[in-house]
């Protein structure tokens, strides 16, 4: 988790004021189901009284797009509650309008009443409440189980103001209360949590109550009683590696979830700009399997199309509005490669082919693997596609890197009239040096119960590159469980710049009803350069791929968490580096050795910058496998040698893990990082 010297982010803000204990944060290291690495969570107490969130919320809170900003002001409520009615969203289930913290003013009145700020809100919260309320929507108001709130002026909060705040919310017509956890004075988060359930439920108004205490004390175990939903973790930021952290520590705590009781892994974030529109898919897909509230985070009066096209989609939100309430659980989790089936209430089940990874990869399971009954055939319908295929069982795709393909399965007499599913798979690294030629195999395997007739495979690229066929690329039937094979030689331009291009794989056949079908998958090529004969510093180098904490992996400087170039010297135990990569665990780099490489040295240890905080561990991996690593290194420890033996190995990787206590101030550097080839 980072620091940052002005404006800090909600999480920071909580350290600031002394709340946030070291162990706040999950490891962003691999997960897999809750038995080998997480006890597994209590059952649920009873549920909230208060008979609310019989799904899980759906709305809207704009704190992770304006923060504390002076953007965010009546003006901009307002419009995203027209914005909910003129795009749909409401009509797809999104109705709450929520405020988020610096909507007050620093002091209460002379009676101790709260008081909306007069320049952001100058008609006051009722008059808000009023319009949100004539769009036929809901507001939701937020303050903090502490003297004040985790802004960094600190606003009021409502400890020991309970019942009045409570009160002021219910005449103001709030219809949802975020409840926070800085400056609690210590108090028990069970007393103080319970003291404003109590006092909710005195005003006699229906206000959904979320409890917002970072996973500290382990809700999950206890909340249920008196909220309707509960932060499991600390504050989510827009980017892939805080993402996956949460969503690895919100998956064990499936047990825990139900109607009107809810695990919450924070505010959503697509379409604030820091990950792609896959990863944003994955973001939306994972939040829907595991049950999750669906709070947009971005300021919807300048989202992309594609913005809308994902939160819209009314067939991923019925994955997490069904009625039944289960969360979603872990099936496997191998390699990156994870499994994750949610029971449904209409006894289908809704399946996350997830890949963790940054290289497309093939993720299979069965019918019978996610709980469905044994049947003579399924249907299975795509989320994001939105086509519906028949299958003997086999559920199995080809995952674009950070993707996520969204199935609903069911064991449907009616399963004959679908097509039959087909998986398009890759074999081989497309990894491509400029100028020369990689094979590449693909396969098309009939998934269905009927046959796929007419089969042929095509291979694409952009333009100047070469795709040629070294084998059939059709047949006239595949047969269930059979494949056409492909083998392919391709060829990037001579002059083609390092970096990552787009292939697609398609196939086309037709069922044995006649429907012609197309499919296809993307995935990614890279054209790689081999590294020089000698000494070279991987921060001279391009990078295959790079993933990173806060801000971006750094060259030759240390990790400033935000914009590139932000960073100071690399500095460990008063050693100053002149060349080696600045990263915020958890992080993982990857460079192309080609073969031709045999070691790589480094000293390595938490950057000066972040005083007596920070705890890492480093990793080398040699082809997926791993050729090093440091124990946990902290602060207080002198710059530690790493040196690994990566003799053959065509991708080296570099990676840094939390050290099992959360992210908190994880500056780790590369110092004097080489590679010898």
């Amino acid at each position: 988790m980072r620091h940052l010297p002005s404006r800090p982010t909600r999480a920071s803000r909580h350290r600031v004021v002394g709340a946030l204990t070291a162990g706040l944060l999950c490891t962003a290291g691999a997960v897999v189901p809750a038995a080998a690495h997480t006890p597994a969570p209590a059952p649920a107490v009873a549920e909230a009284a208060n008979g609310l969130a019989l799904t899980p919320p759906m709305g809207f809170n704009n704190w992770n797009s304006t923060h504390c900003r002076a953007e965010f002001n009546e003006a901009m409520v307002k419009g995203i509650a027209d914005i909910f009615v003129e795009k749909g969203l409401k009509d797809a289930g999104y109705q709450y309008v929520n405020l988020d913290d610096c909507w007050a003013v620093p002091q209460r009145d002379a009676e101790g009443q709260l008081e909306a700020d007069p320049v952001r809100f100058p008609h006051g919260i009722k008059a808000v409440a009023d319009y949100v309320h004539s769009k036929g929507l809901k507001l939701g108001i937020y303050t903090s189980a502490g003297t004040r709130t985790c802004d960094s002026v600190g606003l009021p909060g409502a400890l020991g103001h309970e019942f009045s705040d409570a009160r002021q919310f219910a005449d103001w017509g709030v219809d949802y209360l975020k409840y926070d956890n800085c400056n609690n004075q210590g108090v028990d988060a069970r007393e103080r949590y319970t003291t404003m359930r109590d006092a909710l439920a005195a005003t006699g108004r229906p206000i959904v109550y979320s409890i917002c205490e970072w996973g500290e004390n382990k809700p999950w175990e206890w909340a249920a009683g008196l909220g309707n939903l509960w932060r499991t973790t600390g504050d989510i930021n827009d980017s892939w590696s805080s993402m996956l952290s949460i969503m690895k520590h919100n998956l064990p705590l499936a047990a825990a979830a139900g109607p009107g009781h809810w695990n919450d892994p924070d505010m959503l974030e697509v379409g604030n700009g820091g990950m792609t529109d896959t990863e944003y898919r994955t973001h939306f897909s994972m939040w829907s399997v595991m049950a999750a509230p669906l709070l947009i985070g971005s300021d919807l009066r300048t989202a992309s199309q594609e913005t809308f096209d994902i939160l819209s989609n009314e067939e991923v939100i019925a994955v997490d509005q069904d009625p039944l309430g289960k969360q979603g659980e872990v099936l496997s989790s191998e390699g990156g490669r994870w499994v994750v089936a949610k029971e449904m209430e209409d006894g289908s089940r809704a399946v996350a082919l997830f890949n963790e990874t940054g290289s497309a990869q093939r993720i299979s399971t069965t019918a019978a693997a996610v709980g469905l009954p044994q049947a003579s055939g399924y249907t299975v319908r795509d989320l994001w596609d939105h086509s519906t295929r028949n299958t003997a069982g086999g559920l199995s795709a080809t995952v674009p890197a950070h993707g996520t393909v969204l199935l609903r399965v069911a064991a449907d007499p009616r399963w004959a009239a679908h097509p039959p599913a087909v998986e398009l798979a890759l074999e081989g690294s497309p990894l491509v040096e400029a100028g020369r030629t990689a094979a590449l195999t693909t396969g098309v395997t009939d998934l269905g119960r009927t046959p796929a007739l007419a089969v042929s495979a095509a291979l694409t690229g952009p333009a100047g590159w070469k795709m040629k066929a070294a084998s059939a690329t059709g047949t006239a039937a595949l047969p269930t469980g059979r494949a056409l094979t492909t083998r392919w030689r391709v060829t990037a331009p001579a002059g083609a710049a390092p970096g990552t291009y787009d292939l697609t794989l398609t196939a086309q056949y037709r069922s044995p009803t006649g429907k012609r079908v197309r499919a296809s998958v993307p995935f990614q090529a890279h054209v790689v350069v081999a590294p020089p004969a000698g000494g070279v510093y991987p921060s001279d180098l391009p990078q295959l791929s790079a993933s990173n904490g806060y801000g971006p992996v750094e060259k030759d400087t240390s990790n400033g968490e935000s914009a590139a170039g932000d960073g100071h010297p690399l500095t460990i135990g008063g050693e100053v580096y002149t060349k080696g990569l600045g990263v915020h665990a958890a992080s993982s780099v990857e460079y192309y050795a080609g073969g031709a490489c045999d070691t790589v040295t480094a000293r390595v240890g938490v950057d000066d910058e972040k005083g007596a905080k920070g705890t890492v561990a480093f990793e080398i991996w040699a082809d997926g496998v791993k050729a090093a690593s440091t124990g946990v290194l902290t602060n207080a420890m002198a710059p530690q040698p790493l040196s690994a033996d990566v003799t053959g190995a065509r991708v080296v990787r570099l990676v840094v893990t939390d050290g099992g206590d959360g992210v908190d101030s994880d500056h780790a550097d590369w110092g004097d990082l080489r590679m010898t080839c």
